[in-house]
């Protein structure tokens, strides 16, 4: 007996084999009836495609942002109209500010309801479109079925090519239920791979021009669009020219964190050492960093429009040249093209700043020192031992909030140059990241995933440990409660010391709401419990949440609160 292949799809359906043959083998997102058809695709293509639901959309949002971060193919969020879509923007914003490709697919009213404010209605090109400059790179709406294989195409190309970003596009519910003839023209197109961009010769070779002149350079890289092979061949330009390297905040994987000429992160608390020494240096070559304003200390360290010391500045969208800060030498290119062009550049035997890029990396060194704070918890030493004990490829992710900033000092990240990818945080300083990113690291890599996170921060997506027991993903999660929002407490006693408002937070126990998500959970209060509590949770099949009780008085890595009240009760009272 034969099977007849079938003449006619449903769109639903299609649009999920649109999907599989993009690549994509994990989707995220919140159930709605206004995309069932897309639900029941899934079911029937479950062999190909998992469909990973959550528990909010901001959590899908995120993990969808997380798999673009980690695999660099866009990551993929499906989400219902308007509530579900609004909740859903904060993972937007997060891939566009961190250049992420994503693809958020929203089930929408049906056609013959539109503009006629229906139930759960909103107008997503105003709200997600361009015009907003900071959601997505593109919004479009599929009102013809038979035109899904090309929407799709365009999703993926529009979110990989140039500066990668996210796209959104809209699905009416009527459309989804539509029988689709399937022919050459209706089938779903071939994988969408990202396109390279190289540099011209004649620039290639102003930039050794430069570096020939420079005595005090300095190398910042960062942003999307690295692969291990970029990486490697950016580390052996480095080492050609023996020139230091920084990474930008956030992307602290980009250079590998051990090697000998690397200088630290660009980021919150940067190594005032550092933040020195960049602008003493002569020549910035930055590669793939956008200089936002962390990286730049608040457009403070770096100030636009044009800087003092010579700019090269190589990205991947053309449209972020010369935007904000004016280049001496502005080349698109997208990171593999002009990283393997750079390790062509042949250098002198001799160079004037060897001496230079070796006290960079002694200046790095000697900020993995910490200071003495009070209290009987140890953060630095939580996160040695997590270097100790993690395998090189553990993925780690953290959300926003001063207990990050550990992490960023302390923990010597292996770098994209060994093969893999292994941190995850948002550069747009997004609270709730950490704990879903981590999920989506654990499900989509299969390896080892740390996440950090405060108690304001777990508390925005800690609901997603249910999505994680669900799924199998087994994470181990490091908890700072210190009973305030920090970041913000802070703030606050700088600017207006002794007046606490709307930073204290009453929280729950945090261990045994771990249990009751199905994670296992226990509490630390000393330094020397953390190192058992760690290898009992690597040794656990299922995924841990440590709550690591914090003196208050510990805010930062450098200092204590009352170091701050103090220095702004003084600044006043010099002032008055």
């Amino acid at each position: 007996m034969t099977t007849s292949t079938p003449t006619h799809r449903m769109a639903g359906h299609l649009l999920v084999e649109c999907l599989v043959a993009q690549g994509v083998d994990i989707a995220f997102g919140v159930p709605g009836e206004s995309y069932l058809a897309v639900l029941d695709g899934f079911h029937e293509h479950r062999e190909d495609i998992k469909f990973v639901i959550n528990r909010q959309e901001g959590g899908a949002a995120y993990m969808a942002e997380a798999y673009g971060k980690l695999t660099g193919r866009p990551g993929v969020c499906l989400v219902t109209r308007g509530p579900g879509a609004t909740n859903a923007s904060i993972g937007l914003h997060t891939a566009f500010q961190d250049s992420t490709p994503m693809v958020l697919l929203v089930g929408d009213v049906a056609s013959h309801t539109r503009d006629r404010e229906s139930f759960q209605e909103m107008d997503f090109s105003a709200f997600f479109g361009p015009a907003t400059k900071g959601l997505a790179k593109r919004v479009e709406r599929i009102d013809d079925a038979s035109r899904i294989p090309e929407y799709i195409a365009r999703a993926f190309a529009t979110a990989l090519h140039g500066r990668p970003g996210p796209v959104v596009l809209v699905l009416p519910e009527d459309m989804l239920t539509q029988q689709v003839e399937m022919t050459p023209l209706t089938a779903p197109l071939p994988q969408v791979e990202p396109l390279e961009t190289w540099m011209a010769p004649g620039a290639l070779q102003e930039v050794r021009g430069h570096l020939l002149n420079a005595q005090k350079p300095m190398v910042i890289v960062g942003g999307s669009g690295w692969t291990p092979q970029a990486a490697q061949a950016l580390q052996r330009f480095a080492e050609n020219w023996k020139l230091p390297v920084a990474n930008a905040f956030r992307f602290q994987d980009t250079f590998d964190n051990h090697h000998p000429q690397y200088a630290g992160d660009v980021g919150l608390a940067i190594n005032p050492k550092l933040a020195k020494r960049i602008q003493e240096s002569d020549l910035l070559l930055v590669v793939g960093a956008r200089l936002g304003e962390i990286t730049t200390g608040g457009y403070e360290m770096l100030k636009p429009p044009k800087l003092p010391q010579k700019l090269i500045h190589i990205m991947a969208g053309a449209e972020e040249l010369q935007r904000v800060f004016f280049a001496d030498l502005a080349i698109h290119a997208s990171m593999n093209a002009a990283a393997r062009s750079l390790e062509t550049l042949h250098a002198p035997a001799e160079l004037a700043y060897a001496a230079w890029t070796q006290a960079c990396h002694q200046d790095y060194l000697s900020n993995l020192a910490p200071q003495a704070l009070p209290g009987p918890m140890d953060i630095a030493a939580v996160v040695k031992c997590l270097q100790h004990h993690l395998p090189s490829d553990a993925v780690l992710s953290n959300g926003a909030g001063n207990f990050a900033s550990w992490l960023h000092r302390f923990y010597q990240y292996p770098g994209l140059a060994k093969g893999l990818k292994t941190q995850l945080a948002p550069t747009n300083g997004s609270m709730g990241y950490g704990v879903p990113a981590g999920i989506a690291a654990a499900l989509a890599t299969k390896r080892l995933v740390v996440t950090l996170t405060g108690d304001g921060d777990f508390l925005m997506n800690g609901q997603e440990l249910a999505t994680a027991a669900q799924f199998g993903a087994k994470t181990i999660v490091i908890l700072l409660n210190n009973g305030m929002y920090g970041t913000i407490r802070m703030h606050q006693e700088r600017e207006f010391p002794t007046h606490v408002s709307g930073s204290q937070l009453q929280n729950p126990d945090f261990a045994a709401l771990a249990k009751a998500y199905g994670y296992a959970g226990v509490k630390v209060r000393e330094t020397a419990e953390f190192e058992p509590a760690l290898l009992a949770a690597l040794a656990r099949p299922e995924g841990t949440l440590i709550e690591i009780l914090l003196d208050p008085e510990v805010i930062t890595t450098r200092g204590t609160l009352q170091s701050i009240t103090q220095a702004a009760l003084d600044r006043q009272q010099k002032a008055s």
